[in-house]
């Protein structure tokens, strides 16, 4: 618990100022005894003397308070700045917490990351990843700055960027017939064996889009990660399908597998930046610099 208040600050400093107990109490509007018995309590309290007091001269500061005025001023200075209503936006943010949704983390977070370091060395940059909603929920929270993720049941309360807009990918062993194929439709996949990502939001999102075809598709497979997906694909249990989109034409235990866009408009998904309320500087120009990016491991 703080001993000193500001007002005692103010005191202290107006003293120094004025070089005069009666004429700095006129100038902070309390009485000359009241203002003595401030300032001796602050010494008191720092067991230093500030001021060296003697009658018929001037007020002066000792040593030590000089140091004490300097930083009296300084802190005084903040908190005139901080009870500002544009006080903050004076300020810049020293630490910036990057969240992006765990599907495309593999392909987004390390160039993100090396950009903004380049970009904004003097900012410490710390990233999370995390599901949709705790990813929502970190950036309702204010432990999360900016979310790069799916636009997946973001309430009215989250302002979006968008990003990237991108296209499902249908993961296949390599002797469908589908394969061959230089892209596919949702009305082609209707009638096979999926394999979906097993996330609430995710899973109830890619049954959604095949309710304008008036078809409920079967899931054979409900995948933990994408890597999980295309292994399941690549060994010939379904058919995968992600937004995610790897480069890779090798699923993780090392079976060739094939990779066909989906071609239907309304499956396309956008990639936003989201973030809540008012920004402090530099997160304006943060927002700025990933959204000129060109990262196209998903596009």
């Amino acid at each position: 618990m703080l001993y000193l208040s500001l007002r005692q600050l103010e005191y202290v400093v107006a003293v120094a100022r004025a070089g005069s107990l009666t004429m700095a109490a006129q100038q902070v509007n309390v009485s000359q005894p009241a203002l003595s018995v401030a300032i001796t309590q602050v010494e008191e309290h720092l067991k230093q003397k500030l001021f060296h007091r003697r009658k018929g001269t001037p007020v002066t500061l000792s040593g030590f308070g000089r140091l004490f005025l300097a930083d009296a001023q300084a802190l005084l200075s903040e908190a005139a700045r901080l009870e500002s209503p544009g006080g903050l936006s004076q300020r810049r943010l020293e630490r910036f917490v990057l969240g992006v949704f765990e599907d495309l983390a593999p392909g987004y977070l390390a160039p993100l990351l090396r950009l903004l370091r380049t970009r904004f060395p003097e900012i410490e940059v710390k990233t999370r990843v995390a599901t949709f909603e705790g990813l929502a929920e970190a950036v309702r929270s204010g432990d999360i700055d900016l979310a790069l993720t799916y636009d997946l049941r973001l309430d009215a309360s989250f302002h979006r960027d968008l990003y990237a807009q991108v296209s499902p990918q249908a993961w296949l062993h390599p002797d469908d017939p589908l394969a061959k194929r230089e892209e596919v439709t949702l009305a082609d996949l209707a009638g096979r064996p999926l394999i979906l990502s097993d996330q609430g939001l995710s899973i109830r999102h890619m049954l959604g889009l095949f309710r304008p075809l008036g078809v409920t598709p079967v899931v054979v497979h409900r995948a933990a990660s994408t890597e999980v997906l295309r292994s399941l694909a690549a060994n010939g249990e379904g058919v995968g399908i992600s937004y995610s989109n790897p480069v890779a034409a090798m699923s993780y235990d090392g079976k060739p597998l094939a990779r066909v866009p989906i071609a239907d408009t309304h499956a396309r998904e956008p990639i936003v930046l989201a973030y809540c309320g008012e920004q402090p500087a530099p997160l304006p120009e943060i927002r700025a610099a990933i959204l000129g990016t060109d990262i196209v491991f998903s596009s």
